[in-house]
Protein backbone atom coordinates (compact mmCIF):
# COMPACT_ATOMS: atom_id res chain seq x y z
CA UNK A 1 0.00 0.00 0.00
CA UNK A 2 1.55 3.42 -1.19
CA UNK A 3 2.77 5.57 1.48
CA UNK A 4 2.99 8.56 -0.42
CA UNK A 5 2.12 12.25 1.40
CA UNK A 6 -1.39 13.16 1.65
CA UNK A 7 -2.30 16.37 0.09
CA UNK A 8 -0.92 19.31 2.62
CA UNK A 9 -3.72 21.52 2.95
CA UNK A 10 -1.61 24.71 3.66
CA UNK A 11 -1.61 24.06 -0.98
CA UNK A 12 -4.18 24.68 -2.85
CA UNK A 13 -6.19 21.38 -3.60
CA UNK A 14 -7.14 20.46 -7.54
CA UNK A 15 -10.89 19.50 -8.63
CA UNK A 16 -11.96 18.70 -12.24
CA UNK A 17 -15.31 19.07 -13.30
CA UNK A 18 -16.44 17.18 -16.33
CA UNK A 19 -19.76 17.49 -17.75
CA UNK A 20 -20.56 13.97 -19.21
CA UNK A 21 -24.14 13.61 -20.43
CA UNK A 22 -24.02 10.45 -22.03
CA UNK A 23 -23.52 6.74 -21.41
CA UNK A 24 -21.73 5.57 -24.62
CA UNK A 25 -18.42 3.85 -23.84
CA UNK A 26 -16.47 6.32 -25.67
CA UNK A 27 -17.69 9.20 -24.37
CA UNK A 28 -17.29 8.45 -20.77
CA UNK A 29 -13.95 7.28 -21.49
CA UNK A 30 -12.93 10.57 -23.14
CA UNK A 31 -14.26 12.47 -20.25
CA UNK A 32 -11.96 10.36 -17.87
CA UNK A 33 -9.58 10.67 -19.62
CA UNK A 34 -9.86 14.08 -19.44
CA UNK A 35 -10.48 14.76 -16.15
CA UNK A 36 -7.21 12.83 -15.06
CA UNK A 37 -5.43 14.80 -17.57
CA UNK A 38 -6.04 18.55 -15.98
CA UNK A 39 -4.78 16.64 -12.68
CA UNK A 40 -1.86 16.25 -14.62
CA UNK A 41 -1.82 12.96 -16.12
CA UNK A 42 -0.84 8.78 -15.03
CA UNK A 43 2.83 9.88 -15.28
CA UNK A 44 2.07 12.74 -12.61
CA UNK A 45 0.14 9.90 -10.61
CA UNK A 46 1.83 6.57 -11.31
CA UNK A 47 4.45 4.41 -12.25
CA UNK A 48 3.90 2.22 -15.57
CA UNK A 49 4.31 -1.66 -13.73
CA UNK A 50 2.27 -0.62 -10.04
CA UNK A 51 -0.34 -2.55 -9.04
CA UNK A 52 -3.47 -0.31 -9.07
CA UNK A 53 -6.99 -1.39 -7.27
CA UNK A 54 -10.11 -0.08 -8.31
CA UNK A 55 -12.13 0.15 -5.24
CA UNK A 56 -15.95 0.88 -6.69
CA UNK A 57 -19.21 1.70 -4.65
CA UNK A 58 -20.81 -2.07 -4.78
CA UNK A 59 -22.90 -1.37 -1.57
CA UNK A 60 -25.43 -4.44 -2.55
CA UNK A 61 -26.45 -6.32 -5.55
CA UNK A 62 -28.71 -3.75 -7.73
CA UNK A 63 -28.55 -3.19 -11.40
CA UNK A 64 -26.49 0.11 -12.49
CA UNK A 65 -29.61 1.96 -13.68
CA UNK A 66 -30.72 2.07 -9.86
CA UNK A 67 -27.73 4.88 -9.13
CA UNK A 68 -26.62 2.99 -6.17
CA UNK A 69 -23.53 1.20 -7.60
CA UNK A 70 -20.66 2.83 -9.39
CA UNK A 71 -21.57 2.21 -13.06
CA UNK A 72 -20.05 -0.19 -14.83
CA UNK A 73 -18.97 2.04 -17.99
CA UNK A 74 -17.33 4.62 -15.60
CA UNK A 75 -15.28 1.30 -14.36
CA UNK A 76 -14.88 0.68 -17.69
CA UNK A 77 -13.03 3.53 -19.15
CA UNK A 78 -10.65 4.12 -16.22
CA UNK A 79 -9.91 0.28 -15.99
CA UNK A 80 -8.88 0.44 -19.74
CA UNK A 81 -7.15 3.90 -19.19
CA UNK A 82 -5.01 2.47 -16.62
CA UNK A 83 -4.16 -0.84 -18.57
CA UNK A 84 -3.18 1.62 -21.22
CA UNK A 85 -0.65 3.37 -19.16
CA UNK A 86 0.52 -0.19 -18.12
CA UNK A 87 -0.84 -0.26 -14.98
CA UNK A 88 -1.47 -4.18 -13.18
CA UNK A 89 -4.89 -3.63 -12.32
CA UNK A 90 -6.77 -5.17 -10.09
CA UNK A 91 -10.66 -4.56 -8.17
CA UNK A 92 -12.65 -5.22 -5.02
CA UNK A 93 -14.96 -4.20 -2.42
CA UNK A 94 -16.50 -5.42 0.37
CA UNK A 95 -20.71 -4.94 0.29
CA UNK A 96 -22.58 -4.35 3.20
CA UNK A 97 -24.31 -8.33 2.71
CA UNK A 98 -23.44 -11.22 0.95
CA UNK A 99 -20.30 -11.44 -1.80
CA UNK A 100 -18.64 -8.80 -3.75
CA UNK A 101 -19.02 -11.08 -7.30
CA UNK A 102 -22.36 -11.14 -6.61
CA UNK A 103 -22.63 -7.38 -6.28
CA UNK A 104 -20.50 -6.90 -9.20
CA UNK A 105 -22.42 -9.48 -11.46
CA UNK A 106 -25.40 -7.45 -10.70
CA UNK A 107 -24.16 -4.07 -10.93
CA UNK A 108 -22.13 -4.98 -14.65
CA UNK A 109 -18.94 -4.91 -13.47
CA UNK A 110 -18.22 -8.55 -12.96
CA UNK A 111 -18.55 -8.53 -17.13
CA UNK A 112 -16.28 -5.49 -17.62
CA UNK A 113 -13.27 -7.18 -15.60
CA UNK A 114 -13.81 -10.28 -17.06
CA UNK A 115 -13.75 -8.78 -20.79
CA UNK A 116 -10.13 -6.73 -19.66
CA UNK A 117 -9.24 -9.74 -17.76
CA UNK A 118 -8.58 -7.64 -14.54
CA UNK A 119 -8.40 -10.40 -11.38
CA UNK A 120 -10.64 -9.47 -8.60
CA UNK A 121 -8.47 -8.90 -5.50
CA UNK A 122 -8.78 -10.03 -2.12
CA UNK A 123 -11.43 -8.97 0.66
CA UNK A 124 -12.36 -12.01 1.75
CA UNK A 125 -9.28 -11.40 4.23
CA UNK A 126 -8.12 -8.77 6.18
CA UNK A 127 -4.28 -7.61 7.18
CA UNK A 128 -3.76 -6.10 10.93
CA UNK A 129 -2.23 -2.48 9.94
CA UNK A 130 -1.15 -0.32 12.86
CA UNK A 131 -1.56 3.50 12.19
CA UNK A 132 0.68 5.62 14.44
CA UNK A 133 -0.39 8.62 11.91
CA UNK A 134 -3.86 8.29 13.08
CA UNK A 135 -5.32 11.04 14.84
CA UNK A 136 -8.12 8.93 16.73
CA UNK A 137 -7.69 5.25 15.42
CA UNK A 138 -4.09 3.86 15.25
CA UNK A 139 -4.96 0.15 13.96
CA UNK A 140 -7.21 -1.43 11.31
CA UNK A 141 -8.21 -4.36 9.76
CA UNK A 142 -7.90 -3.95 5.92
CA UNK A 143 -8.48 -5.96 3.10
CA UNK A 144 -5.59 -8.09 2.14
CA UNK A 145 -6.13 -6.77 -1.90
CA UNK A 146 -5.47 -2.76 -0.32
CA UNK A 147 -2.62 -3.94 1.62
CA UNK A 148 -1.15 -6.04 -1.25
CA UNK A 149 -1.50 -2.93 -3.81
CA UNK A 150 0.68 -0.03 -4.83
CA UNK A 151 -1.74 2.69 -4.74
CA UNK A 152 -6.05 2.75 -4.96
CA UNK A 153 -8.31 4.69 -7.26
CA UNK A 154 -11.43 5.42 -5.30
CA UNK A 155 -14.15 5.29 -7.11
CA UNK A 156 -17.55 7.09 -5.62
CA UNK A 157 -20.65 7.34 -6.46
CA UNK A 158 -22.89 10.42 -6.19
CA UNK A 159 -25.61 10.10 -3.46
CA UNK A 160 -26.89 11.03 0.28
CA UNK A 161 -26.35 8.84 3.35
CA UNK A 162 -28.57 8.81 6.50
CA UNK A 163 -25.82 9.08 8.44
CA UNK A 164 -22.81 11.27 7.16
CA UNK A 165 -25.02 13.12 4.64
CA UNK A 166 -23.51 12.50 1.52
CA UNK A 167 -21.80 9.36 0.24
CA UNK A 168 -19.06 10.36 -1.29
CA UNK A 169 -15.05 10.31 -1.47
CA UNK A 170 -14.10 9.85 1.85
CA UNK A 171 -17.12 7.16 2.91
CA UNK A 172 -15.90 4.84 0.25
CA UNK A 173 -13.21 3.54 1.61
CA UNK A 174 -14.99 2.02 4.16
CA UNK A 175 -15.23 -0.98 1.82
CA UNK A 176 -12.07 -1.62 2.45
CA UNK A 177 -12.98 -3.50 5.61
CA UNK A 178 -14.25 -7.16 4.95
CA UNK A 179 -16.61 -9.20 7.13
CA UNK A 180 -18.20 -8.28 10.08
CA UNK A 181 -16.38 -5.34 11.06
CA UNK A 182 -18.03 -2.45 9.29
CA UNK A 183 -21.08 -3.64 11.72
CA UNK A 184 -18.73 -3.76 14.64
CA UNK A 185 -17.90 -0.14 13.93
CA UNK A 186 -21.07 0.90 14.08
CA UNK A 187 -21.87 -0.43 17.24
CA UNK A 188 -18.17 1.12 19.16
CA UNK A 189 -18.86 4.28 17.42
CA UNK A 190 -22.63 5.41 17.79
CA UNK A 191 -21.60 8.91 18.13
CA UNK A 192 -21.33 10.65 14.29
CA UNK A 193 -17.93 12.21 15.06
CA UNK A 194 -16.68 9.31 16.46
CA UNK A 195 -17.76 7.10 13.14
CA UNK A 196 -16.47 10.03 10.67
CA UNK A 197 -12.97 10.03 12.41
CA UNK A 198 -12.80 6.44 11.77
CA UNK A 199 -13.37 6.91 8.02
CA UNK A 200 -11.42 9.90 8.13
CA UNK A 201 -8.40 7.84 9.94
CA UNK A 202 -9.19 4.43 7.53
CA UNK A 203 -9.02 7.45 4.05
CA UNK A 204 -5.31 8.65 5.14
CA UNK A 205 -4.06 4.88 5.98
CA UNK A 206 -5.12 3.95 2.93
CA UNK A 207 -4.21 6.86 0.99
CA UNK A 208 -5.70 6.76 -2.57
CA UNK A 209 -3.41 8.12 -5.60
CA UNK A 210 -7.34 9.42 -7.36
CA UNK A 211 -11.05 10.21 -6.33
CA UNK A 212 -13.41 10.13 -9.03
CA UNK A 213 -17.30 9.94 -8.10
CA UNK A 214 -19.55 8.75 -10.25
CA UNK A 215 -22.10 11.68 -11.24
CA UNK A 216 -23.75 10.80 -14.97
CA UNK A 217 -27.22 9.22 -12.74
CA UNK A 218 -26.84 10.52 -9.44
CA UNK A 219 -29.15 9.69 -6.82
CA UNK A 220 -31.09 11.84 -4.86
CA UNK A 221 -33.94 11.60 -1.72
CA UNK A 222 -33.37 8.77 0.79
CA UNK A 223 -30.00 7.43 0.27
CA UNK A 224 -27.57 5.54 -0.07
CA UNK A 225 -29.55 2.55 -1.46
CA UNK A 226 -33.58 3.88 -1.30
CA UNK A 227 -33.17 7.17 -2.83
CA UNK A 228 -34.14 8.35 -6.83
CA UNK A 229 -31.79 8.03 -9.80
CA UNK A 230 -31.25 11.70 -11.01
CA UNK A 231 -29.08 12.80 -13.57
CA UNK A 232 -26.68 15.35 -12.82
CA UNK A 233 -24.61 14.58 -15.94
CA UNK A 234 -20.62 15.05 -14.38
CA UNK A 235 -17.73 13.34 -13.26
CA UNK A 236 -15.95 15.08 -10.65
CA UNK A 237 -11.92 14.02 -10.11
CA UNK A 238 -9.24 15.35 -7.60
CA UNK A 239 -6.52 14.06 -5.45
CA UNK A 240 -7.87 15.63 -2.35
CA UNK A 241 -11.25 13.58 -1.09
CA UNK A 242 -12.22 16.53 1.30
CA UNK A 243 -12.24 19.11 -1.66
CA UNK A 244 -14.12 16.88 -4.15
CA UNK A 245 -16.53 16.23 -1.51
CA UNK A 246 -16.96 20.01 -0.82
CA UNK A 247 -16.96 20.72 -4.66
CA UNK A 248 -19.95 17.61 -4.51
CA UNK A 249 -21.45 19.24 -1.67
CA UNK A 250 -21.86 23.00 -3.14
CA UNK A 251 -23.42 21.36 -6.42
CA UNK A 252 -25.85 20.32 -4.68
CA UNK A 253 -26.52 23.82 -2.70
CA UNK A 254 -25.48 21.62 0.89
CA UNK A 255 -23.36 23.10 3.32
CA UNK A 256 -20.00 20.81 3.72
CA UNK A 257 -19.59 22.05 7.33
CA UNK A 258 -22.73 19.66 7.83
CA UNK A 259 -20.89 16.84 6.55
CA UNK A 260 -18.84 15.17 9.73
CA UNK A 261 -16.09 13.95 7.24
CA UNK A 262 -15.41 17.04 5.74
CA UNK A 263 -15.01 18.90 9.20
CA UNK A 264 -12.81 16.37 10.42
CA UNK A 265 -10.81 15.54 7.47
CA UNK A 266 -9.56 19.24 7.33
CA UNK A 267 -9.13 18.90 10.85
CA UNK A 268 -7.11 15.52 10.60
CA UNK A 269 -4.84 17.09 7.65
CA UNK A 270 -6.56 15.40 5.39
CA UNK A 271 -7.12 17.83 3.04
CA UNK A 272 -8.98 21.23 2.20
CA UNK A 273 -13.10 22.27 2.46
CA UNK A 274 -12.22 25.89 2.47
CA UNK A 275 -13.34 27.22 -1.27
CA UNK A 276 -10.58 29.66 -1.10
CA UNK A 277 -8.22 26.72 -0.73
CA UNK A 278 -9.34 25.09 -3.61
CA UNK A 279 -9.13 24.82 -7.36
CA UNK A 280 -11.84 24.54 -10.21
CA UNK A 281 -10.64 22.81 -13.45
CA UNK A 282 -12.54 21.95 -16.37
CA UNK A 283 -16.08 22.37 -17.22
CA UNK A 284 -17.88 25.63 -15.61
CA UNK A 285 -19.45 23.97 -12.52
CA UNK A 286 -22.38 26.77 -12.43
CA UNK A 287 -23.97 24.84 -15.54
CA UNK A 288 -23.98 21.93 -14.03
CA UNK A 289 -25.33 22.79 -10.34
CA UNK A 290 -28.51 21.59 -9.07
CA UNK A 291 -29.90 23.58 -6.28
CA UNK A 292 -33.06 21.30 -6.29
CA UNK A 293 -31.20 18.23 -5.77
CA UNK A 294 -33.51 16.62 -3.22
CA UNK A 295 -31.43 15.91 -0.05
CA UNK A 296 -31.50 16.84 3.71
CA UNK A 297 -29.94 20.06 4.19
CA UNK A 298 -30.44 20.51 8.01
CA UNK A 299 -27.15 20.35 10.18
CA UNK A 300 -26.41 16.91 11.26
CA UNK A 301 -27.61 15.98 15.29
CA UNK A 302 -24.61 13.89 16.95
CA UNK A 303 -25.30 11.16 17.92
CA UNK A 304 -25.02 10.51 21.81
CA UNK A 305 -25.06 7.11 23.66
CA UNK A 306 -25.01 8.56 27.49
CA UNK A 307 -27.02 9.59 30.41
CA UNK A 308 -29.84 11.87 29.73
CA UNK A 309 -28.61 12.58 26.11
CA UNK A 310 -30.10 9.14 25.36
CA UNK A 311 -33.42 10.29 26.23
CA UNK A 312 -33.25 13.08 24.16
CA UNK A 313 -31.85 11.60 21.46
CA UNK A 314 -34.55 8.91 21.30
CA UNK A 315 -36.34 12.28 20.83
CA UNK A 316 -34.77 14.31 18.39
CA UNK A 317 -32.81 12.21 16.15
CA UNK A 318 -34.37 10.74 12.93
CA UNK A 319 -35.65 7.43 13.60
CA UNK A 320 -35.03 4.45 11.39
CA UNK A 321 -39.42 3.40 10.17
CA UNK A 322 -41.06 0.97 8.56
CA UNK A 323 -42.95 1.26 5.67
CA UNK A 324 -44.79 -2.16 5.58
CA UNK A 325 -46.19 -2.11 2.41
CA UNK A 326 -43.16 -2.20 0.38
CA UNK A 327 -41.81 -4.62 2.91
CA UNK A 328 -40.68 -8.13 1.10
CA UNK A 329 -40.18 -9.91 4.40
CA UNK A 330 -35.99 -10.62 3.37
CA UNK A 331 -34.72 -10.05 6.47
CA UNK A 332 -31.47 -8.46 5.67
CA UNK A 333 -32.21 -5.27 8.08
CA UNK A 334 -32.36 -8.14 11.14
CA UNK A 335 -29.34 -9.30 9.59
CA UNK A 336 -27.06 -5.96 9.51
CA UNK A 337 -28.29 -4.90 12.85
CA UNK A 338 -24.97 -4.11 14.69
CA UNK A 339 -27.08 -4.45 17.93
CA UNK A 340 -27.37 -7.41 20.49
CA UNK A 341 -30.35 -7.86 21.08
CA UNK A 342 -31.22 -6.78 17.39
CA UNK A 343 -32.89 -3.45 17.40
CA UNK A 344 -34.86 -4.58 14.29
CA UNK A 345 -36.60 -7.94 14.03
CA UNK A 346 -38.94 -9.49 11.86
CA UNK A 347 -41.89 -10.73 13.83
CA UNK A 348 -45.14 -12.62 13.85
CA UNK A 349 -47.86 -9.96 12.96
CA UNK A 350 -51.64 -12.10 12.09
CA UNK A 351 -50.75 -14.66 9.91
CA UNK A 352 -47.56 -12.99 8.41
CA UNK A 353 -44.62 -10.53 9.59
CA UNK A 354 -43.57 -7.60 10.01
CA UNK A 355 -40.78 -5.15 11.12
CA UNK A 356 -40.37 -4.05 14.34
CA UNK A 357 -38.20 -1.41 16.04
CA UNK A 358 -36.91 -1.06 19.62
CA UNK A 359 -35.72 2.58 19.68
CA UNK A 360 -34.50 1.97 23.28
CA UNK A 361 -31.17 -0.37 21.99
CA UNK A 362 -31.23 1.59 18.03
CA UNK A 363 -28.02 3.13 17.36
CA UNK A 364 -29.03 5.14 14.53
CA UNK A 365 -26.45 3.62 11.90
CA UNK A 366 -29.04 3.50 9.56
CA UNK A 367 -27.98 0.37 8.18
CA UNK A 368 -31.07 -1.67 8.12
CA UNK A 369 -32.41 1.70 5.24
CA UNK A 370 -28.94 0.99 4.03
CA UNK A 371 -29.57 -2.65 2.59
CA UNK A 372 -32.96 -2.22 2.25
CA UNK A 373 -33.90 -3.74 -1.42
CA UNK A 374 -37.35 -2.52 -1.26
CA UNK A 375 -37.31 0.91 -0.17
CA UNK A 376 -39.48 -0.97 3.46
CA UNK A 377 -37.24 1.77 5.46
CA UNK A 378 -36.81 5.38 5.57
CA UNK A 379 -36.00 7.62 7.89
CA UNK A 380 -38.53 9.33 10.34
CA UNK A 381 -38.34 12.91 10.44
CA UNK A 382 -39.05 14.78 13.93
CA UNK A 383 -43.11 16.30 13.61
CA UNK A 384 -43.29 17.63 17.41
CA UNK A 385 -40.75 17.38 19.88
CA UNK A 386 -42.80 16.03 22.27
CA UNK A 387 -45.62 14.30 19.74
CA UNK A 388 -43.81 12.52 17.16
CA UNK A 389 -45.05 9.51 15.45
CA UNK A 390 -45.31 6.20 16.57
CA UNK A 391 -45.37 2.85 14.52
Amino acid sequence: MNQNNQTNIMNKSKVAVIKCDSLDEKIVKSAVQRGIELLGGFKTLFQKGEKVLLKPNLLVPAEPEKAITTHPVVFQAIAELCIEAGLKVTWGDSPALGFTSRAAKKAGLFSVAEKLKIKQADFANSVDVPFDEGKAFKRFQIAAGVHESDAVISLSKMKPHGLMKITGAIKNQYGCLPGLQKGQHHLRLAARNDFASMLVDLTRLIKPRLYIMDGIIAMEREGPRSGTPTRMNLLLFSTDPVALDTIFCDLINLNPEYVPTNVIGERFGLGNMNKSNIEIVGDDPNELRRDNFIIDRKPVRELTTSGAAKFFRNILIDKPRPYHKNCIKCGDCEKICPTNPKSVKLVQYGKGKRIKFSYKTCIRCYCCAEVCPAKAIYLGKVRKIFGIRRN
